[in-house]
């Protein structure tokens, strides 16, 4: 088992910055990458970044790329997402993911291929 908890959410102006953290326990040496992931109301849950073990090899969406950073400690126990120059359309409840299946970087945007999640934590930003 591997528990996730997501802190850092809050409410921001646009334009602003925001840094979230992802705390990992349990068997996180069986944890090949992390993700963030993203969730509206009434949208979908979408795809934000992603992490591999050794840090080398991140993913980001595309509607993030140049703004958000995805990050990992030295312990592979924390995990964390840098979120520049926010929009309101960044408004969601931002997710923690784990995987314990060393999947190929084009199934990291695949919420199917994690197998932990945290509770989530809100990011609210305002216009």
């Amino acid at each position: 088992q591997v528990q996730l908890v997501e802190s850092g959410g809050t409410l921001v102006q646009a334009g602003g910055s925001l840094s979230l953290s992802c705390a990992a326990s349990g068997r996180t040496f069986d944890v090949y990458f992390m993700g963030w992931f993203r969730q509206a109301p009434g949208e979908r849950r979408e795809f934000v970044a992603a992490i591999e073990r050794s840090g080398i090899t991140r993913t980001y969406a595309d509607s993030v790329k140049g703004r958000f950073t995805i990050s990992r400690d030295d312990a592979w126990n924390t995990v964390y997402l840098q979120m520049n120059s926010l929009k309101p359309e960044d408004t969601a409840v931002y997710y923690c993911a784990a995987s314990l299946t060393n999947w190929l970087s084009p199934y990291w945007g695949e919420s199917d291929h994690y197998d932990f999640w945290g509770q989530g934590t809100q990011v609210t930003v305002s216009s």
